[in-house]
């Protein structure tokens, strides 16, 4: 809740979608990751690129892009964006494959939505690509990491030991 109240209420309870319209386009980032944990011999696999449904990472990759461009018809009050860049890139380690996403825009409103979208999606592509030969594979840490741009500027999320 902010100094003005609920922003995505209207004063009679209901849900509404923020105005942005009076504010300034800026450029705007956004960093996200998540983490899909496996066993290692499914990660070795991915690594490898020797599972029989395809290039797991490939897959993933275009999903997570196609789901931060459909953010706004998942999340019901998420402003259409004019997306500029989208980024999902994929670190593997012994039993877990790290998911990460940044998207940019030139917009009035933040990506962070956009790229929270493209982590978990990405995620559950690669659940869907290895679920075959590893039906305990587990998403998480969903969280985002870094913004940039807006009213309320930088936020780096403290790093966790």
């Amino acid at each position: 809740m902010s100094d003005r109240g609920l922003t995505h209420i209207d004063p009679l309870g209901r849900a509404r979608m923020v105005d942005v319209t009076p504010k300034e386009a800026t450029h705007r980032r956004a960093l996200a990751r998540c983490k899909v944990m496996m066993k290692p011999e499914t990660t070795s696999m991915v690594a490898s690129n020797s599972l029989t449904k395809g290039d797991v990472l490939a897959v993933a990759r275009v999903a997570g892009i196609q789901a931060a461009k459909q953010t706004p018809n998942l999340i019901p009050l998420c402003h259409p964006l004019l997306v500029g860049s989208i980024f999902v890139n994929f670190t593997i380690g012994d039993d877990s494959v790290e998911v990460e996403a940044q998207v940019e825009t030139i917009d009035r409103t933040g990506v962070e939505m956009e790229a929270m979208t493209a982590c978990a999606v990405a995620a559950l592509t690669i659940y869907d690509m290895c679920k075959s030969v590893d039906r305990s594979i587990m998403i998480t840490e969903l969280v985002l990491w870094e913004k940039t741009g807006g009213r309320n500027g930088i936020y780096r999320r403290a790093v966790q030991d």
